[in-house]
Formats: structure tokens, sequence, C-alpha cells
């Protein structure tokens, strides 16, 4: 993985929680985030106490190259969206001014954080669907923008695989969002459904009190 294809956007502890649903009890669990990448939910929930640890591609590269990439991309991204941003809903974020200094701040909390977040093993190198944890070392996974929204480059074999190694590890797991970039349900959803509903898991999709991409309001939640 190049730190060229990684586009850094990173995300907060409030909109974790609207995406997922979390209160004060799932923030005292012991927690994995998939795909984290910049985002302050680690540094944010360490903070205050609590324990995450949090995967992805991102976390090979040192603090000087994702804020330099940081800084050459955001400029980039914004353009992108105020250009398009009629295709966005401006609820739980006002407008692309505010989208900008909600990213920016969420990845500087995590650039004041990684380092000492490499050395804690809060930040791990670790791409689904292979991970190196013990079963049910977890009592809660997350997955962030990454199942479901890229379905034309991530097959309904690999969701299944990933989805499979995040129950390992977890006594629960929930996905956002459930939709792809063409804001329509993404066409692994249902098989994947079925066939872990045929494993004896139950899945459940609930609304989420989160949306930025339209139709992008739901989350998967899978357990026993």
């Amino acid at each position: 993985m190049k730190l060229k294809n990684i586009v850094p956007w990173g995300r907060n502890l409030k909109e974790y929680r609207a995406m997922f649903l979390l209160d004060s009890d799932d923030l005292q669990k012991k927690i994995l985030g998939c795909g984290d990448g910049p985002a302050s939910f680690n540094a944010e929930v360490t903070k205050m106490g609590g324990e995450v640890v949090s995967i992805d591609p991102t976390y090979a590269f040192t603090k000087d190259e994702i804020a330099a990439k940081i800084e050459e991309i955001a400029p980039e991204v914004m353009a992108r969206v105020r250009e398009h941003q009629d295709i966005f809903v401006w609820k739980n974020i006002k407008d692309p001014d505010d989208l900008y200094a909600i990213r920016m701040g969420a990845m500087g909390n995590f650039l004041d954080d990684y380092e000492e977040g490499l050395k804690e093993g809060r930040y791990r190198h670790e791409l689904l669907p292979n991970l190196s944890f013990s079963e049910k070392e977890f009592e809660l996974v997350l997955s962030s923008h990454l199942l479901f929204l890229y379905n034309e480059h991530l097959d309904f074999e690999f969701h299944l695989k990933a989805v499979e190694e995040m129950l390992r590890v977890g006594k629960e797991v929930r996905i956002f969002p459930l939709v792809t970039l063409e804001n329509e349900y993404s066409p692994h959803l249902k098989p994947l459904c079925e066939r872990l509903e045929k494993q004896g898991f139950k899945t459940e999709i609930v609304k989420s009190e989160y949306e930025f991409q339209k139709g992008g309001d739901e989350m998967l939640r899978i357990g026993r």
C-alpha cells in the first residue's frame, strides 16, 4: 500500500458516537476500530480512560509522512466537496467550512496522539481479513467507511471473510454505512446477512444518528 493511495479523512468521537450509537457503557468496553485511519476516536476515548485499538494501513507510515499527505490532500478533497456539496446531507455537519474544521481538528488530534499510540500498541498496521488478535479479545468491533462502501473493489468473499474475522476477535460487530459510493444499498449486504444468520449470528439493521452521504444513515449490528 502506497501512502498516495490513502485518503486521510479523519472523524472524531462525536461522529463515531452518532454513526455507531455508542453510549457511555459502550465506551467502557474494549474496542477494536477497523480502518480508523487518521481519526481522533482512539485518542479521545483513551483520554477518557477507555481502551481502543485501531488498525489501518496508514499506520505503516510516520507522523511526518501522514501530516504531509493530509496537507497535500485536504485542499483537493475540499474543492471536490464544495463543487458537489448538493450530494451531501448537511445535518450533522453544517456546511463545507464546518466539515473542514471538523476533519482537520480530528486529524490534528490524531497526529498529536499518533506516536504515543504506536508505542502503546493502540495503532496497529494490520489489514482485514487477517488479524493477529486472539478470539473474543474485544467486546466491540467497529468498521467505518470501509465495508459495503467500496463494493466494486472489495468482493463478497472479502466482505464475508472480513466480518467473520471481526466476529472471531470480537463479541459484537457494528458496520457503518451500508451504502455504496453511489448511495445505494450494497449488493453484498443481504447475502452477507443470510450467510451469517446460517452460522448462528444475529444481524440487525439499525437507524443511526448520523447522515452525511445521502442514504448512509444505517448501521449493521452483528452478534450472537
